[in-house]
């Protein structure tokens, strides 16, 4: 597979180079899915890149996503009782949307948009960078399908 097949503008290995890490194809292939669907698992990108890249391990889809991370090039975001997800969207104060019944995760814009986006009253003399929330509930298909079920006029009430 050709670089520009998976970097058609050459933004990844840029962005490799200037993160100190090497650009490989792999690496290429996993900012690229990644960027083409955020908030992935390991096991869906790693199936992702396996159909564009061929033979990839698992540990090796791990390692190159704990090297982007740590690199600031990804983003890992890990919802309670959720596997953990990576995205692209890195560098800005956002938070998520997660569905309790399919695990949908949607970026959500902070309200405020400044850093911390919550300070706590008594700080303990934390020096506070970062605020993470998470909001739950149930995604629009999760929604509907929950209101045509039995009792759905009830649900539907919930729901609201």
């Amino acid at each position: 597979m050709a670089v520009a097949a998976v970097d058609p503008d050459g933004e990844f290995s840029r962005a490799l180079r200037q993160a100190g890490l090497r650009v490989t194809m792999p690496r290429l292939a996993v900012l690229t899915w990644v960027a083409r669907h955020p908030h992935s698992t390991v096991d869906a990108i790693a199936a992702g890149v396996r159909e564009q890249f061929g033979a990839v391990s698992t540990q090796a889809v791990y390692d190159m996503l704990a090297a982007c991370a740590a690199a600031g090039l990804l983003r890992r975001i890990e919802p309670a009782g959720h596997p953990a997800r990576f995205e692209r969207r890195v560098g800005d104060n956002h938070h998520h949307l997660v569905c309790r019944q399919c695990g949908r995760t949607e970026d959500a814009d902070c309200a405020i948009g400044m850093k911390p986006c919550l300070t706590p009253i008594d700080d303990m003399g934390f020096a506070v960078d970062e605020a993470e929330v998470v909001f739950w509930g149930a995604c629009p298909t999760c929604k509907a399908a929950k209101g045509s079920n039995d009792g759905a006029r009830r649900d539907e009430e919930v729901w609201q």
